[in-house]
C-alpha cells in the first residue's frame, strides 16, 4: 500500500466482491451531496461490491464523521485517506491497488456530487457479464443542478466504433457513469496521476489504441451535477489539456486528418469566449451528441 495512503475505516468481511465501486472527495465537497452520492451507492439494488470512498487530503471535522457514521452503517463502505491532496487521478489508482487482493471482476466510477439510479450497478454489471469482450461500460446521464432538478441530458455514441471515431473530437464516455472490467489494471493500465484533469480520456485513448472494446449504454443511469459556474471552470489549463488529448488520440489512433485538427483548434479558442458563448456552444453540442447517439 503506497505510504501516503491508509485506511481509516475498513469492517468489510469477505475475502472477495465482483465490483469495487471507487469515489474520491475532498475538502471542497459538500457535505449534503456527498451523502447523496454515498446513499445512492449502498442503496443499489445489486449487492456485490465493496465502496472504497478516498478522502484526499484534509476534510472537515463534519465531513468526517458524516463519512464514519456512514461507515459503521454498512460494512460494504471503507474509508481511505490521503495524507494530502493528490487529485482524483492517483486517488483512484490506489483504490485500485488497495482492491486488487479482493479479486473484483469489475471497478465502478462514482464522484461525489453525483447520484447513482438504484439500478444501475445491476444493469451494468449484468450487461458486462453477458459480453465478456467488452472491457469498458459507459451509460447516459441526467444533468442536475444544485436543487437536484433536470436540466439536461448527456447520451453518448453507444457502438464501439462510433466511440472510436469521435474519440480525436471529445471524450465519448461519461467518465462517473463508467465501469471497468478489472483485468484492465491486471494488465497494467491506470489513470496518469500527473493529470489533474482528463485523465479518463487519456486512458480512453491508450486502451482504444491497444484493441479494448468500449460500449455506451443508452440507459440514463447517472443524475451529474451541473453547477452554475459549469460554462466558466474550464481554466486554460483544462483547455490545453483537451487539446493535447484530442492531438494525442489523433496520433494515437491514426486519424489526424484536417477535419480532426480544425476541430480540436476550433474548441481551444471557443473555450476562452466568454461564458455565454460557451454555454450555448455546449448546448448545441448537447443537442448535436444526442441525435448522432440515436443513429
Amino acid at each position: 500500500m503506497h505510504k501516503h495512503f491508509s485506511l481509516l475505516h475498513n469492517k468489510y468481511n469477505k475475502n472477495n466482491a465482483e465490483t469495487l465501486v471507487g469515489m474520491a472527495l475532498y475538502h471542497g465537497d459538500k457535505e449534503e451531496w456527498v451523502i447523496q452520492a454515498i446513499d445512492s451507492i449502498l442503496n443499489q439494488t445489486y449487492e456485490d461490491f465493496v465502496f472504497v470512498v478516498v478522502i484526499d487530503g484534509e476534510v472537515s471535522v463534519k465531513m468526517m464523521n458524516l463519512l464514519k457514521d456512514k461507515a459503521f452503517s454498512d460494512n460494504r463502505l471503507v474509508l481511505a485517506q490521503n495524507t494530502f491532496n493528490v487529485g482524483l487521478a492517483e486517488s483512484m489508482n490506489r483504490a485500485v491497488e488497495w482492491g486488487a487482493c479482493l479479486s473484483p471482476t469489475f471497478f465502478a466510477r462514482m464522484d461525489a456530487d453525483d447520484i447513482s439510479t438504484p439500478n444501475r450497478l445491476s444493469r451494468q454489471v449484468s450487461y458486462l457479464r453477458k459480453h465478456s469482450y467488452i472491457s469498458v461500460l459507459g451509460s447516459a446521464l441526467t444533468e442536475i443542478n444544485e436543487k437536484g432538478e433536470k436540466v439536461g441530458s448527456r447520451v453518448m455514441p453507444s457502438s464501439h466504433r462510433q466511440i472510436i471515431n469521435i474519440l480525436p473530437r471529445r471524450c465519448s464516455l461519461n467518465h462517473p457513469t463508467v465501469v471497468i472490467r478489472y483485468s484492465v489494471f491486471e494488465q497494467g493500465h491506470r489513470y496518469n496521476n500527473s493529470l489533474l484533469n482528463t485523465q479518463d480520456y487519456f486512458l480512453w485513448i491508450t486502451l482504444a489504441s491497444e484493441g479494448f472494446v468500449f460500449r455506451n449504454l443508452k440507459d440514463r443511469l447517472l443524475a451529474f451535477r451541473r453547477v452554475n459556474n459549469f460554462y466558466k471552470r474550464r481554466g486554460l489549463t483544462k483547455s490545453i489539456n483537451e487539446f493535447k488529448a484530442r492531438w494525442h488520440a489523433m496520433v494515437k489512433l491514426k486519424r489526424l486528418t484536417p477535419y480532426n485538427v480544425f476541430y480540436a483548434c476550433g474548441v481551444l479558442t471557443l473555450r476562452i469566449m466568454p461564458g455565454n458563448v460557451v454555454k450555448w456552444a455546449y448546448k448545441l453540442d448537447r443537442h448535436l451528441l444526442e441525435r448522432f447517439g440515436k443513429h
